[in-house]
């Protein structure tokens, strides 16, 4: 067997991995009733980004993140965790539960690692100074 064919065959291994992984972001869009476009625009973001891209390989294959990818520190654990404390609120109300919406979460989480990608510095802030409702007084 010479070199090409060895190429083409993990060409053709990343490609189908590429494709399980696509399949598996528009599964999750799909079950957090996002729509295609928003599925198709989030995965060329995750497709573009090595880091994030590495994230969800590992919590498709393990059903958790790597948490080795930061942008400014950060990690997607990290934003999970700002996450479930900003939405504290939210939580309360039956419809709009995250807690019960797993799919949301995740997907929130990745879109806003991609956002800090390119504008970190709101984010920060965001994770800095906002919390839940736990604080007395907060609202």
């Amino acid at each position: 067997m010479d070199m090409s064919e060895n190429y083409l065959s993990e060409d053709a291994q990343l490609a189908a991995a590429m494709r399980t992984l696509e399949n598996f972001i528009k599964r999750l869009c799909v079950q957090a009733d996002k729509g295609e476009e928003y599925a198709n625009e989030l995965w060329k973001r995750i497709s573009n980004s090595t880091g994030v891209l590495q994230e969800v390989a590992y919590y498709h294959d393990y059903g958790k993140f790597l948490g080795k990818y930061e942008v400014s520190g950060y990690t997607l654990p990290d934003i999970l965790v700002w996450q479930v404390d900003h939405f504290k609120a939210y939580m309360d109300r039956h419809l709009e539960m995250n807690r019960y919406r797993r799919e949301r979460l995740l997907l929130e989480a990745l879109e806003t690692m991609l956002n800090m990608e390119e504008n970190p510095a709101p984010y920060i802030e965001k994770m800095r100074n906002e919390s839940g409702t736990d604080f007395v007084d907060k609202y």
